[in-house]
């Protein structure tokens, strides 16, 4: 592990890095289960620079911004460290957007250089016909028989002639207190909020987590996340490089796939979310039921053994003599999944905890880096996102008679603000404390507990941070009067969190017209969103809705409305083969 504190740049870290470790396996990429490419740390620095020369070339300098839009492959962590040997700040894009979407980011951060792969620049079409200025364009992975747009207001370059670059880059340094990413928490139907992260931010996580959590030379991080997910930047590209462990990437990500790398390929580390979580428990309890019932009282007996022999620290060694198979089947050298970015059960955490598989639960936000809170296992704890981490200071603010209150918290892992908006900034950060608009408690032990949220947003179990206000824009047009979209957790605190979703309030034209008429076409709109952002249900109204004088919904007094009038037995589903009401 190489010590952050004698750094001032994410791209002095990583330059070391690479020549530090120049003989170990920096990097495998697997196609189901072929391998696609094997690079060392030396064969990762030669590809990287040469295209930090292009970047060079193309003008590219301190505080350039630089905007990757890439599935998690290995051409993803060489542009970024390209970039960031620049000087320049990465703006880590989310694949999984729609192509609008993608195109309203690019349009808010301006990038001096996009480098994105065949898959999603068939979706930027205004890129495509110049609608938005961007200098250089590097495309990879293109059809021998595809082509790019000839040069004008962009040049459009394929990313495998851009590596090709001959002579040496140059450096280009940072200080701590400089940008390093742009990294956007939320969709694009509102207004966009990219979150300026510092090579402070970074550095300082990178030294505090990987002190609990260090990777070892040779290890194995399997990167299943997309690498714009805050965990994943930092396991499986700043952490894993800076410890010379080894990051794998699987371009196929069935969950078959997944089974087979980590089962043949050595994986040590995995970042997760719930919803990966959940299969994996889904495949176990299939293995279980395929070997009967005696088998499944077996595994109970032992599994209730070793918890009793964990209860205070993993041995991993212990486990692994004791439930063999189980192990097997998961992942034979696995020693830490880590997860976060939602909810996690308690229940399916502690089951995965006492069949010796360390689930290492933490708690974070874009705005603070990746990890605000984090358990050491020193004992498991289930039922809390852990402790704050050295550095962290963490208060509950507003706390009722129950303790329960706002998390905010302050650290050198806080971001530098929202980019051109200081309206929004002045909201979270103020007097250096970062406003999480998260409720929990503390216990005397110094555990944090998450009960709900105070503000109008859902965070899904894949990690997904969804706001309302962002959904909205899809159903504009819709007859109706109004339509507002809510988190149910909002507006009934006290949702459990693995069941909080979105519902629309739907204001008739006329009062008392039957809100049911809108349903196909609030349906038929609802299915073209990307399934976490869904709908579940809708809330019908017949009340004028409160306003400011810029005929702005006040959002909080509308919700407080709605809980003193009906509960969630009023909402309508809008799953076709539901009943007729819901609890959303």
């Amino acid at each position: 592990m190489i010590p952050p504190e004698r750094y001032d740049s994410l791209g002095e870290l990583l330059r070391d890095a690479l020549i530090q470790y120049k003989s170990e396996t920096a990097l495998i990429e697997l196609d189901r289960k072929k391998e696609k490419l094997r690079l060392s740390y030396l064969e990762a620095k030669r590809v990287a620079e040469r295209l930090a020369r292009r970047l060079e070339e193309a003008g590219v300098g301190a505080g350039d911004r630089v905007a990757i839009l890439m599935s998690n492959q290995s051409r993803w962590l060489l542009s970024a460290y390209a970039a960031l040997f620049r000087g320049a700040v990465l703006v880590p894009l989310d694949y999984k957007l729609t192509g609008e979407e993608h195109e309203a980011l690019l349009a808010h951060c301006r990038p001096k250089v996009l480098v994105t792969e065949y898959a999603e620049w068939r979706d930027l079409k205004r890129v495509e016909r110049g609608e938005l200025e961007i200098p250089l364009v590097l495309v990879s992975e293109l059809p021998p028989s595809a082509t790019l747009p000839a040069s004008g207001a962009s040049t459009f370059e394929r990313w495998e002639h851009a590596i090709e670059t001959s002579g040496a880059p140059t450096f280009v340094p940072r200080a701590r207190g400089d940008q390093a990413t742009l990294v956007y928490s939320s969709g694009t139907g509102g207004s966009p909020k990219g979150c300026m992260l510092t090579h402070d931010n970074y550095l300082e996580q990178y030294r505090t987590l990987l002190k609990l959590y260090p990777f070892e030379v040779g290890d194995r991080y399997f990167s299943v996340l997309p690498t714009n997910h805050a965990i994943d930047f930092m396991c499986g590209f700043i952490g894993a490089f800076a410890c010379g462990a080894t990051v794998v990437h699987q371009r196929t990500l069935r969950p078959e796939q997944i089974r087979w790398v980590m089962q043949e390929q050595g994986i040590t580390h995995m970042a997760i979310v719930p919803l990966i979580l959940e299969a994996f428990e889904r495949t176990l309890d299939e293995r279980l039921d395929e070997r009967g019932e005696l088998a499944e009282h077996v595994v109970e007996g032992l599994r209730q053994l070793n918890a009793s022999l964990t209860l205070d620290r993993p041995r991993r060694w212990l486990s692994r003599r004791l439930l063999r198979p189980i192990h097997d089947a998961i992942g034979p050298d696995l020693r830490v999944l880590f997860i976060g970015g939602a909810f996690t059960p308690r229940e399916r955490a502690q089951r995965f905890y006492d069949l010796g598989v360390p689930v290492v639960i933490g708690y974070g936000l874009t705005e603070a880096c990746t990890v605000l809170t984090v358990n050491d296992l020193k004992p498991f704890r289930a039922d809390s996102v852990g402790k704050p981490l050295e550095g962290v200071e963490l208060e509950i603010r507003g706390a009722d008679e129950r303790g329960v209150g706002e998390v905010w918290v302050k650290s050198r892992t806080v971001f530098a603000g929202y980019l051109d908006d200081p309206e929004q900034t002045a909201e979270v950060l103020q007097d250096g404390w970062l406003r999480t608009g998260d409720l929990g408690w503390l216990d005397p032990s110094g555990h944090l507990h998450l009960v709900g949220r105070s503000k109008n947003m859902i965070v899904t179990a894949g990690g997904k941070n969804v706001y309302p206000e962002d959904v909205e824009s899809a159903f504009e047009g819709v007859p109706c009067e109004d339509l507002v979209v809510f988190a149910s957790g909002y507006v009934w605190p006290g949702t459990r969190l693995e069941d909080e979703g979105l519902f629309a309030l739907v204001r008739p034209t006329t009062r008392g017209q039957d809100a049911a008429a809108l349903l196909p076409e609030v349906r038929r709109r609802n299915l073209k969103l990307a399934d976490y952002k869904r709908l579940v249900a809708v809330l019908p109204w017949d009340e004028d809705l409160p306003r400011t004088a810029s005929m702005k919904v006040k959002r909080a007094e509308l919700a407080a409305q709605i809980r003193e009038a009906v509960g969630r037995d009023a909402l309508i589903s809008l799953e076709l083969d539901a009943p007729a009401e819901v609890s959303a």
